[in-house]
């Protein structure tokens, strides 16, 4: 991959180097004010956030080019620390996840159903207020409704009758209260897993090679007169293909039917139609991250990128709140008008991934049209 007569301008594996030292040392910033902070949040301030944010920022960026830039790095090396900050990039992701999956839930349930509780309030005074306000009239041993059956009368979330909209709004508090105890438990599972990472001899392992990345990054001998171009191209090329191969002509419509008569499937396991807008949001990422290392973390920015991106990211939010709503459908002895609400949260969040995929093929496909 050596090229006889580079070209000076061309960045070439000294350029990566350059980047992977900012990216270790982002880490190791990062982390320090990790420690400093304890990793818990006090007296409202945002630095374990902003930390937790800057650490998953950096791992993913030395990660992704450890993937794209491979034939350049020492390959043990390589090889030994990517699934290391896999997992890592994994665990501090969930907390965050599962905070954004509950605000988006509940707003959601909010705008459905008309009800004041949701934005009035906080998430700790919504969940009072919706538990003591269907305490009483909760009906003992009351019989499970299958998600099936409830969602077979839910649809698009578009104004209703008067009587759904008052069952809808009976279900809501319910519903949301269920969905506020799962998935805030779910958070301080999360939030309890990443501190135990933190502190383990794994992370302690993948933090040294980290820091050692910062002043000395394990280069081919071939790296520092190879240009990076290819090798992004590749990644560019991986991105277009993922690309062509999504329905994007059944994206063309906001409100795809066929997907979301499968979307209102009770099955469990992951929707079968969003893996492949899954591994596009993944390969865009990489291709961003490439773009990162050739012209710097201050190049022009991709317009067409930022906001495929940003309609990726709203599908992937909307699929995974939508597996929330279905999980929480499934809870044994609820009360039908709380499945009831739960599945018409689900359709509302079905109808949010086709809107994102309508926004993605617009957005894409614009400004291929641009392109000479």
């Amino acid at each position: 991959m050596a090229q006889q007569h580079l070209d000076p301008t061309d960045p070439t594996g000294e350029a990566l180097a350059g980047y992977l030292r900012a990216q270790a040392t982002e880490f190791l910033r990062a982390l320090r004010l990790h420690r400093e902070t304890g990793g818990a949040t006090a007296n409202g301030t945002e630095g374990p956030a902003d930390a937790a944010l800057a650490l998953r920022r950096s791992v993913r960026r030395i990660s992704a080019s450890l993937h794209t830039f491979r034939p350049l790095l020492e390959p043990e090396w390589s090889e030994s620390l990517q699934p290391e900050l896999a997992w890592l990039s994994g665990t501090l992701t969930m907390e965050h996840a599962y905070a954004a999956r509950q605000e988006r839930l509940l707003l959601a349930l909010h705008r459905l159903s008309g009800a004041t509780v949701f934005p009035a309030q906080s998430a700790a005074a919504a969940t009072s207020s919706a538990i003591g306000a269907v305490v009483g009239s909760r009906s003992a041993g009351a019989e499970p409704v299958p998600l099936k059956t409830a969602q077979a009368t839910a649809g698009p979330p578009t104004p209703t009758p008067t009587t759904d909209r008052g069952n809808l709004t009976v279900g809501a508090a319910k519903a949301g209260a269920l969905l506020e105890r799962q998935l805030t438990l779910a958070r301080t599972r999360a939030h309890s897993t990443a501190l135990q990472a933190l502190g383990s001899s794994r992370f302690h392992a993948v933090a040294d090679k980290i820091a050692v990345l910062a002043s000395e990054v394990p280069l081919t001998p071939t790296a520092p007169t190879t240009t990076l171009h290819p090798l992004a191209a590749a990644a560019e090329d991986r991105l277009t293909d993922a690309v062509t191969a999504l329905p994007l002509v059944t994206a063309g419509n906001p409100y795809n039917a066929e997907a979301l008569i499968h979307g209102l499937s009770p099955d469990p396991s992951p929707h079968p139609q969003d893996a492949p807008w899954h591994q596009v949001r993944l390969l865009l990422r990489l291709h961003r991250y490439a773009r990162e290392a050739l012209h710097g973390t201050d190049g022009p920015t991709d317009l067409r990128l930022l906001t495929a991106g940003q309609a990726l990211d709203r599908h992937r939010d909307a699929s995974e709140a939508a597996a929330a709503a279905a999980s929480a459908a499934r809870t044994p002895r609820i009360a039908p008008a709380t499945a009831y609400a739960l599945g018409v949260l689900h359709a509302d969040q079905r109808h949010e991934v086709e809107a994102a995929r309508f926004a993605f093929q617009q957005s894409w496909q614009k400004q291929a049209l641009r392109t000479p």
